[in-house]
Parts: structure tokens; sequence; C-alpha cells
């Protein structure tokens, strides 16, 4: 083809050869002497559009890998929400058995170790007597009966330490390799955040039930601050539906990036008239997570323990109203007897009924009205689950409450909690829009 085109370009265009010459001619024609440099430059150029397209696809494809979080994430973050879950039913457990105040130290590292030898059993020991609550409810206990107290404690710190330990050294790693993006790598830093904060909130509330100034206020019972473990049970809510909403954010990327979310979802979720259902949901999640702080309230107090019947507490369904607004909350300061809806286990128990009561009155609305609107399948499964989560939870309620709070059915009671909060923050997350 070069000898052609070289032979094509000497000879003259008006000029005749026969075909022998021409075959002569080509056969004993020299190239020219052509720089082989020259040569590879030619064959190598590239225009400017096409070094443009292929810079396009190169950012493209390296937008992709930065711009959607690996599912991997979403899998490490979902195993802490459970780890979360579980600690949180351990803490009320701990309560529950009354070994919160057991343990008198706060050592991070050398408190993973527990008592092994006699002598370190009866240390420890010793190290409980010097407090409240042992001179004041439990002179009577034996060295066994402590070590079952110790042992609730002592788990649920281990479990604690764990949790932070599986967060943040996976973290790391994930955000060191680019799995993550920068949004979810803040939002990963600021539930890092919390779990250090709930450490500090963890010792705080047992330090509240050390305090010696218990020995000097009459009738005084040796226990935490409801406040402290309130605000303790807040923090831990928090982390928990933190990691489950960003975990399930990830996955849905995913699906959508990968064209893998089902078109007609998409186009159903984007229907205007699901925006009242879906301010409502929000709505009720505040409401539940109302609920479930003055049950924290109620638990501090041990407001459970009284009025154990249903639906009345005494000899109607409000207490007197004496009772219910006592001055013997009053501090001289206080303007009002505000003081009652957070000490007086009478008013903190009413409290606790009547939003639980209205939390199921408006979740079992909600759910009527669900069956009326065009929702997804996923959306419809998450508020019939929700549905499903407030009935069992009102059942596992009235029961502690009757059967005088035994620590079976407190503890599925402040686990149906967090499960009724996860079948809310489920169905909240479903009704997104999803861009088209």
């Amino acid at each position: 083809m070069f000898r052609l085109a070289l032979q094509r370009s000497i000879l003259s265009p008006g000029r005749k050869i026969g075909s022998r010459q021409q075959s002569r001619t080509i056969l004993t024609c020299r190239p020219f002497n052509v720089n082989r440099t020259f040569l590879n430059r030619i064959h190598s150029f590239k225009s400017p559009l096409s070094k443009q397209i292929q810079w396009s696809q190169r950012y493209s494809m390296t937008a992709t890998t930065t711009s959607v979080t690996k599912p991997a994430v979403a899998y490490w973050l979902y195993f802490n929400a459970g780890m979360t879950f579980s600690i949180v039913v351990v803490g009320g457990l701990t309560r529950l058995t009354e070994s919160g105040l057991s343990i008198t130290e706060w050592n991070v590292i050398s408190g993973m170790k527990p008592p092994r030898s006699a002598s370190e059993w009866n240390e420890e020991f010793e190290k409980y007597k010097q407090f409240p609550e042992y001179k004041l409810l439990n002179r009577h206990m034996t060295l066994e009966e402590f070590k079952n107290i110790f042992f609730w404690e002592w788990s649920h710190r281990m479990i604690g330490r764990f949790i932070g330990v599986s967060f943040i050294l996976p973290g790391l790693y994930f955000a060191s390799r680019g799995h993550m993006t920068r949004r979810v790598a803040k939002q990963t830093f600021g539930i890092t955040c919390l779990l250090g904060f709930q450490g500090f909130m963890g010792w705080y509330m047992v330090k509240s039930g050390l305090s010696e100034a218990l020995m000097k206020e009459p009738g005084a019972v040796p226990r935490v601050s409801q406040y402290r473990l309130t605000a303790h049970l807040a923090t831990a809510i928090a982390i928990y539906t933190s990691t489950i909403y960003v975990a399930a954010d990830i996955v849905r990327q995913n699906k959508i990036i990968s064209g893998k979310y089902p078109q007609q979802t998409a186009s159903m979720l984007n229907n205007p008239v699901l925006k009242r259902f879906r301010i409502a949901t929000h709505g009720l999640g505040a409401l539940m997570f109302l609920t479930v702080l003055s049950g924290g309230l109620v638990a501090g107090l041990d407001a459970g323990l009284i009025y154990n019947e249903f639906p009345f507490m005494g000899e109607g369904i409000i207490p007197p109203r004496k009772e219910l607004w006592s001055d013997n909350y009053v501090k001289p300061n206080d303007n009002g007897k505000w003081r009652n809806l957070l000490e007086n286990p009478t008013t903190v128990q009413f409290d606790h009924r009547t939003l639980a009561e209205t939390t199921a009155t408006l979740t079992a609305a909600l759910w009527l009205y669900s069956r009326k609107l065009p929702l997804p399948k996923n959306v419809r499964v998450a508020v019939n689950t929700m549905m499903g989560a407030v009935a069992v939870q009102v059942t596992l309620g009235i029961s502690t409450l009757i059967f005088m709070v035994p620590i079976e059915l407190a503890a599925a009671h402040q686990a149906g909690a967090l499960a009724l909060l996860t079948s809310n923050f489920w169905l909240i997350h479903a009704l997104r829009r999803v861009p088209v």
C-alpha cells in the first residue's frame, strides 16, 4: 500500500504507462527513507476528541468507585446495629437484676479482666461494701450473690468495649481503602463519637448511684439517677437508629446505581398522594421515641412496681389529683409542680401509660389509613410489621405491669420498644423518594 501511494505521487497524472512498464517501475522503485519515529507518531496520533472521550470514561469510572459506598460497609454497620440492640437488652437486664452498681471503678483496660482467685473476689467485694447500695440494701449479701450481679455488669461493659473496637478498627480500614464516600465517612465518624460519649454517660450514670450523699437523705434509695439513666438509653437508641439508617441507605444507593431498584416502586414512591402519609410516619416515630424515654424514667424510679393493674390506677383510670401533683416533689425555687412529671413515680407511670396508649391508637389509625393508599410492596410490609410490633409491645407492657415487673417480661418489653422503633425507621426509609 505504501509503495502504490508513493508511485502514484511520483508519476504524472496525465502520463500513461503500460501495465508491464508500470509493474517494472513499481518493483524497481525504492521508497523514501522515512524516519520510523515519525511513523510511530502518526500511528499513535489521537484527536483531541478521542482524548476527551477516553478521559471522560476514565473519570466516570473513578467517580463511580468514589461516589458509592461498598455494600460490605452496610453489612458491617448492620452487625454493629445488632450488637447495639443486644447491649440495650443486656443493659435492661443489668438494671432489673440491680447489678449496675456492683463494679465501683471504671478501668478501660484493666477492667476487662474479671477476678479469678478467691483473694481477688474478696477484694472486689470489699470495694462494693464501701458504697450505699450494700450498706442500705444488701448487708446480708453473700460472695456468691455478689458474683452474680458482678458478671451482669461486667458483661454489659465488655459488650460495650467490643462494639467500640468493632466499630473503630473496621471503620478505619474501610475509610483508608476508599470503600466509603465522604458523606458515609462523616456519618460513621459521628456515630463513633456517640459511642465515646455513651461510654462516658455509662460511667456518669453509675457514679450517681455511688454517691455518699445518699446516706444522708432520709428514705433515700441507692440507685442511679433516672435522668442519667434516660440519657444513657437515649444515646444508645441514637447510636442504634443512626447505624441502621446509614446501612439501609448504602444498600439502597447501590441498588439504584446498579439499576436493580424496581422502576415501578420508584414511580409509586414519587406519587404526591403519599406526602401526608410520609409526614405522619415521622411524627409517629417522634412519639415512639418520647414514649421509650418515658419508659426510662419509669425504670429509673421503679415506677412499675405501683398500680399493678390495667386500665385503672386505683379507683379510676386517672389517679387522685393530689397524688399526681404532690407537694412532696416541689423544691423551694420551683415555679409550679412540674417536677412531678420527672420525679413522682405515680405521675411518671401515668405519663408512660398515656403516651403508650396514644402511640398504639395513632399507629392503628395510620395502618388503617395506609390500606387506602397505593403503596409499594416493601412499604406495605413495613407498615404491617409496625402494626404487629405495636400490638406485641402493648401486650408485653400490660403483662409486665400486672405481674409486677418480672425480669423476663420486663426485658422483653424493653426489646420490644427497640423493635417497634426499628419497624418505624424501616417504614420511614422505605418511603423515601427515588429519582426516576
